[in-house]
């Protein structure tokens, strides 16, 4: 979440990490997508602040590359449920074992204490941000 949160994705990490072509939005998706549990289309797009129309299309090219199912609801055939196919999961997870390894790079230039401090700094700033999206209007 911190990596998502503070923008140390950029542009070309996920196509340097797993080989798969995926745009930052699209690992943003992966990631929604498997921080909850069978969310609908909307879910999805609120979470990330993204219009529907512009969802849509990052889904339907995700589908099209087996990254991500879209499932009809069981009570409501207007609403698509997603989950990860076992291909989006092994690149969701690359991309977050890359971005921990390249945390974990930066990182290793501190002492120990500065390393502590540093990550107990940002899970804090982390979670008052996450308190404060109710307050305000959620990032875009």
């Amino acid at each position: 979440m911190i990596v998502r949160r503070f923008g140390f994705l950029n542009e070309r990490c996920c196509e340097d990490c797993c080989g798969d072509d995926i745009s930052l939005v699209q690992s943003h998706i992966l990631y929604e997508i498997s921080r909850q549990s069978s969310p609908s289309m909307q879910d999805v797009s609120n979470a990330l602040g993204m219009d529907i129309t512009t969802f849509s299309r990052q889904v339907k090219t995700l589908v099209e590359r087996d990254l991500v199912k879209k499932t009809p609801h069981p009570n409501d055939n207007r609403v698509n449920l997603l989950s990860l196919t076992p291909k989006g999961t092994a690149t969701e997870q690359n991309i977050n074992n890359e971005m921990n390894n390249y945390l974990n790079s930066i990182l290793s230039n501190l002492s120990d204490f500065e390393r502590d401090t540093v990550i107990r700094s940002l899970y804090l700033l982390e979670e008052t941000m996450r308190k404060s999206e109710n307050k305000c209007c959620p990032p875009r």
